[in-house]
């Protein structure tokens, strides 16, 4: 029996808009031509938010400030760790490096089960993986409230650092 894969993504929001990845449509990887989450395997002797950082690094050139741990769901092949945070800069400014596009909606667009890809010109279903989390979507503007004030904080430390560098 194969053990199981620990997988890792991350539930970014922006201004109400939730971040998705419009997956390549490769024939062997999950969910091609859905859209999921910007995430992906975790490395042996990763930490699962190491290996989270990492990819959205890889994918994304996104260096992420605060992510915390959501919920865990696991099936027969993986265990997905899905972690909640800001997205901390404006979606131009990030480096699409896999997938097809990249889009920032709302939960009630992702609720529908399709998402309308820009790029492409039409609508696109969702992966898997997203199906679980908008079943979940009562619990996001709790969850977001709890770290709020955590999220202030941090911008607050970001204005006060660009404030010295221009002096």
């Amino acid at each position: 029996m194969n053990e199981r894969v620990e997988v890792a993504v991350a539930m970014l929001h922006r201004q109400g808009k939730w971040l998705l990845q419009l997956r390549d449509d490769i024939e062997g990887i999950i969910a091609p031509g859905c859209w999921g989450l910007f995430g992906g395997h975790v490395e042996p002797g990763e930490s699962v938010e190491a290996g989270l950082r990492r990819e959205l690094n890889e994918e994304i050139d996104l260096v992420a400030t605060t992510l915390h741990p959501w919920f865990c769901h696991t099936n027969a092949t993986r265990h997905l760790h899905v972690f909640v945070g800001p997205l901390p800069v404006p979606l131009e400014s990030l480096n699409l490096k896999e997938g097809q596009d990249l889009t920032l909606t709302s939960l009630d667009a992702i609720a529908t089960g399709e998402v309308q890809s820009q790029r492409l010109g039409q609508a696109r279903p969702l992966a898997g993986c997203l199906e679980i989390v908008i079943q979940r979507r009562d619990e996001i503007k709790t969850l977001i409230a709890a770290h709020e004030p955590e999220t202030r904080e941090h911008r607050s430390e970001q204005l006060d650092q660009q404030r010295h560098g221009e002096q």
